[in-house]
């Protein structure tokens, strides 16, 4: 029996560091192929050892340092009241739901579901967004359209709330004199860390990779483009030179395989930062708030 259960946590260990190196291998092939010359990449293609090392692409990128560090804190900006507002408006939903005495509470969690089915299509929602709310060109787009608030976010912490605060210390509360705001804002969030710092982190990615707003809504305000937008533009200009360039210099003398890389690097630098700093919190808040819905 005990050599059964050595040999079962062996292969389950076995499969789990198979499934790191897969993840990892991806990363790595990125970082290797932005040090990696672009006449090696468009002759032999990528490889997950260094090969003919060049910093080209880093180079072509130092060119429009400060262009890319207006755009990190566009981002940062974009990210910060994006992540807020988005908690803001979530915890908001989500806490009244989670009440059993809520009037209609049926029929609004039948609603909140229906917009994770159904939506307005794209060019009807961008002509709300822009003839009624006017966001284009402007802070707004990058942040209100399709991401202030997420349906699934929603009732994750809907669950969470369901599953983890016990009604017994809500009526504990209002025997003793609380209001909903103090329940909320006393009891029920400083229960609820794990699912805050969760939903925090997932709309940190949302607003941090999108680069649809800046697409559809900003037309002529470039200054407002966050790293995706701007890198995005960089990739284009790259290809755009290469393409003009083509009959008076060889393509291989034009970064164009390895800028791509070396701006993924750049671009998702900062969540892996991040990230290890909510893991514990990531992972417990995802668990307890998927007990039930």
């Amino acid at each position: 029996m005990i050599t059964s259960s050595k040999s079962v946590s062996f292969l389950v260990t076995s499969f789990l560091v198979l499934l790191v190196v897969v993840s990892v291998i991806p990363f790595w092939l990125l970082f290797v192929s932005s040090f990696t010359s672009e006449s090696y990449l468009i002759h032999n293609g990528y490889s997950l050892f260094p090969q003919q090392f060049s910093l080209a692409a880093y180079e072509y990128l130092w060119g429009v340092a400060d262009s890319i560090g207006r755009a990190y804190l566009m981002s940062v900006i974009i990210a910060a009241i994006g992540v807020s507002a988005n908690l803001v408006l979530t915890i908001l939903f989500a806490y009244p739901l989670s009440r059993k005495d809520l009037p209609g509470r049926d029929a609004i969690s039948f609603f909140l579901f229906f917009t994770m089915l159904f939506n307005g299509g794209l060019v009807p929602t961008y002509l709300v967004y822009t003839n009624f709310f006017h966001v284009k060109d402007t802070l707004a787009g990058m942040i209100v359209p399709n991401l202030m608030m997420n349906a699934f976010f929603v009732i994750v912490m809907r669950s969470y709330f369901t599953s983890n605060i016990l009604d017994e210390v809500l009526e504990a509360a209002r025997i003793d004199g609380a209001n909903e705001v103090q329940i909320l804002t006393l009891i029920v969030l400083p229960l609820s860390k794990p699912i805050i710092s969760t939903i925090g982190l997932m709309a940190l990615l949302v607003y941090w990779n999108n680069w649809t707003n800046g697409i559809y809504f900003l037309t002529t305000r470039t200054d407002l483009y966050g790293i995706q937008n701007y890198l995005n533009a960089v990739i284009n200009k790259a290809s755009f030179l290469q393409s003009q360039m083509a009959t008076m210099m060889s393509p291989m003398d034009i970064p164009n395989v390895s800028v791509r890389m070396a701006i993924a690097v750049i671009a998702v630098l900062p969540l892996l930062i991040a990230y290890p700093f909510f893991q514990r919190s990531f992972v417990k808040g995802i668990t307890l708030g998927s007990v039930k819905g």
